[in-house]
């Protein structure tokens, strides 16, 4: 199979490697990364200057390109610049998990996001610990998922599968867990500091506890031990509100205001 590998962490990430290292024996690997860590990216495309892609060694002959721009930018530059033409996108393995409303900032699912239009659903794959201890479970879990890729019934839809993996090892997990994204709380938190010329400066805070994480979500599932697997789709719209927006908006006229 080819297989196109991005990340959010940068192409020198431990996750990365690993995935790379186990994948290249039996698949026809190329990875594109950014070439420095750009978590919390999200979906931004970098507009405002050129890109610029340089070739690496990899594992196994594998090719792997680092990117000066964003994940979002590295999966449109091996589509439409390097002009691969892979079976499946892979984005990670992500240092720390994506789940709830991570979704919006991850630049781990952005990646896969931007691969939605390729033959096969893609995967964006996170670990539960910031260290990556046990970084052989998230592999053993990308292998499974890979073996049983072509008998997903929605393969050839532009979802994206949304995995997090427990930091324990392979025989203490429970198995795969199908959930919903759970949500954190609203709560923002910045850390105020002042720099050394006396500005005031801030950092944004860690992520805000769960808010919405009881049975059925990703954040229970993922702390009971269970390997969470999450069906995402792009299409944000609300359709149960399209009726109701339609309604409200019945009769206006801008020269009536």
């Amino acid at each position: 199979m080819n297989i196109l590998l991005s990340n959010d962490d940068g192409y020198q990430a431990p996750g990365l490697c690993a995935l790379q290292q186990a994948l290249s024996s039996d698949h026809h690997i190329t990875t594109v990364a950014p070439e420095r860590d750009r978590s919390g990216a999200s979906n931004s495309l970098t507009l405002d200057r050129p890109l610029s892609a340089r070739q690496h060694s990899g594992a196994n002959h594998s090719k792997v390109y680092s990117v000066n721009g964003t994940p979002t930018d590295c999966v449109y530059l091996g589509l439409a610049g390097l002009h691969l033409n892979p079976d499946i996108i892979i984005s990670g393995i992500n240092n720390g998990p994506n789940l709830g409303d991570d979704v919006l900032y991850s630049g781990t699912v952005a990646a896969a996001m931007e691969g939605r239009f390729a033959k096969h659903t893609t995967l964006a794959i996170s670990t539960s610990s910031h260290t990556q201890d046990h970084i052989e479970s998230a592999v053993q879990a990308v292998q499974l998922l890979l073996a049983r890729i072509e008998t997903f019934p929605a393969r050839h839809e532009n979802l994206v599968l949304n995995v997090n993996v427990p930091s324990l090892p392979p025989e203490a997990i429970k198995g795969f867990k199908v959930c919903r994204l759970g949500r954190r709380d609203s709560t923002k938190a910045m850390v105020q500091e002042t720099d050394p010329r006396g500005r005031t400066i801030f950092w944004l805070g860690p992520a805000p506890a769960a808010a919405d994480a009881g049975e059925g979500t990703d954040f229970h599932a993922l702390a009971q031990g269970y390997i969470t697997v999450t069906p995402l789709h792009t299409d944000l719209t609300r359709y149960q509100q399209l009726d109701n927006t339609s309604q409200w908006l019945q009769g206006a006229d801008l020269g009536q205001t």
